[in-house]
């Protein structure tokens, strides 16, 4: 959906900043083309019917030249049925009006991939098939294993990143996004260790994603298993890692989300995502922008907290219009953290936030914890998209965490006029979203004490599933994350707290 935010001939120029996310280069007829900046690994299978040759890029390696130029006699080629395009991508290959989408009819991400890649970002792995139930591609240490043979084989940062990255002319990050309660979490923390000792210090971002919902009790063992080393091996590699469900447990009466559907979860997953970082891609001057770096730097506050949640709340556009002007005046810098007399550190704007992104773990130590417990908020970055606030309601927030005699958290507010764009590949998972093309988004990124209670939780399972050989690592390494966000006022007793 990032490419509806390019401008064309006399159009305003977008506050988009497309040099950011999308490259310049020439296909093989010297047209100038403009692709992805991404590096997309997949299992066998996993693209569906999307192709490393496309309109822009004919065949990379033709199997059965290849085949003749290593043997004289004729080739036996055996081919796995192809599978058949979309109705959807048939239509835009033609140049038609696409007919409507529906959960029935994605069966893969490249049903209603609008863009065309670079040859060079489809790297699909041949040694594990999607969905096998003979090897199936679950177990944290089967990523492991799979980078290691497949960097020891290829160097796989030579061959698949170096590329991208000697095009960039200043990088401002490194952003991985990857299942975190599989094998993909034992692969990219193994690709993040090597990126590290590559780039240095330079900003890594990874969104871990986690599957919400029910399932059988040895699923969320495994589950569990995966997710605490993903926590305890990536967070200790990132400069910031966010946990994603695709399922939160609650959800506001505006949402209709089929959970079943990877179309609707990964959707809302995405409007997170982008909202949350568009203030990294807007360009230099426009309100409301930021870096990495600059984002880091304020959730971090001082201490080395790389692990955030992320909240958010979704409106019709129209339902804003006069509300951010009533609200003014409620917010006064001077009060350096304090409204009406009143800590900020509850944060209690974030409760109006509807839909909490991070995944919850089962309670499957039979313990009772408390649920109702205060949270303490640290640091927060807020991403206002549409008129949630006056300007004069930012200008004072943002002044306040300036503050260096402040007594709450630091929150700083970046807000645009930029909507999120509900393309026609987008599913009808808001009830405003089947009327309004555009949607206003209210997203925090936080570092809080939530953050903790549920590592704390993942910790305690861990210790009671994980193998004496690496439990008292990698339970000590979670409990000291732990450490990193607790308050002068939190007791010990807390470490009982479920999340």
């Amino acid at each position: 959906m990032l490419e509806t935010y390019f401008t064309y001939g006399d159009e305003e120029e977008s506050p988009v900043d497309h040099d950011i996310h999308f490259r310049p280069g020439h296909s093989e007829d010297g047209t100038e083309t403009f692709t992805p900046r991404a590096l997309i690994y997949d299992l066998k299978g996993a693209f569906g019917t999307l192709r490393r040759d496309n309109a822009l890029y004919g065949a990379v390696d033709d199997p059965t030249a290849v085949a003749q130029q290593m043997w004289a006699g004729n080739p036996n080629v055996i081919q796995t049925e192809q599978i058949q395009q979309s109705a959807y991508q048939q239509h835009l290959d033609q140049g038609l009006e696409p007919p409507a989408l529906s959960p029935d009819t994605v069966r893969y991400w490249s049903d209603y991939n609008r863009v065309f890649y670079h040859p060079k970002s489809i790297v699909q792995l041949q040694e594990y098939e999607l969905n096998s139930a003979l090897m199936p591609f679950e177990k944290w240490a089967t990523g492991e294993d799979l980078f290691d043979s497949l960097d020891k084989e290829h160097d796989l940062l030579d061959r698949d990143l170096r590329p991208f990255l000697e095009e960039c002319d200043q990088l401002q990050a490194i952003q991985m996004i990857t299942s975190a309660d599989d094998a993909w979490g034992g692969f990219t923390a193994k690709y993040l260790e090597r990126m590290r000792d590559e780039l240095g210090k330079t900003s890594a971002w990874v969104w871990g994603l986690e599957q919400g919902g029910r399932k059988p009790r040895d699923k969320q063992i495994l589950q569990v298993a995966n997710v605490a080393q993903s926590i305890y091996q990536i967070s200790s590699q990132a400069s910031m890692y966010i946990p994603l469900t695709t399922l939160p447990d609650v959800l506001p009466p505006y949402i209709n989300l089929n959970a079943a559907s990877k179309w609707h979860t990964s959707a809302l997953q995405l409007l997170a995502m982008e909202s949350m970082t568009l203030p990294t891609r807007l360009r230099s001057g426009q309100q409301g922008r930021s870096s990495f770096a600059d984002i880091e730097t304020l959730l971090s506050n001082d201490g080395n907290r790389r692990i955030a949640q992320l909240n958010m709340s979704v409106k019709d556009p129209a339902e804003l219009e006069g509300e951010a002007d009533g609200h003014t005046a409620q917010h006064d810098s001077r009060m350096n953290g304090y409204t009406n007399g009143t800590s900020d550190h509850d944060d209690p704007e974030s409760k109006d936030l509807d839909i909490d992104m991070q995944p919850k773990i089962a309670n499957l130590t039979g313990e009772r914890g408390h649920h109702n417990r205060r949270t303490h908020v640290f640091s927060q970055l807020q991403s206002l998209r549409g008129k949630w606030r006056s300007s004069l309601e930012i200008e004072d927030t943002n002044l306040a965490s300036r503050d260096r005699f402040g007594h709450g958290p630091r929150i700083e507010s970046h807000q645009s006029a930029l909507l999120f764009p509900v393309v026609d590949s987008f599913p009808h998972i808001f009830a405003s979203g089947n009327v309004a093309k555009k949607l206003a988004v209210h997203a925090t990124l936080s570092t809080t004490t939530s953050v903790a209670q549920r590592i704390r939780a993942v910790e305690r399972i861990a210790r009671s599933i994980i193998g004496i050989d690496e439990r008292e690592a990698l339970c000590d390494g979670l409990v000291g994350i732990c450490e990193e966000y607790e308050d002068g006022w939190e007791s010990g007793s807390d470490s009982d707290d479920d999340s």
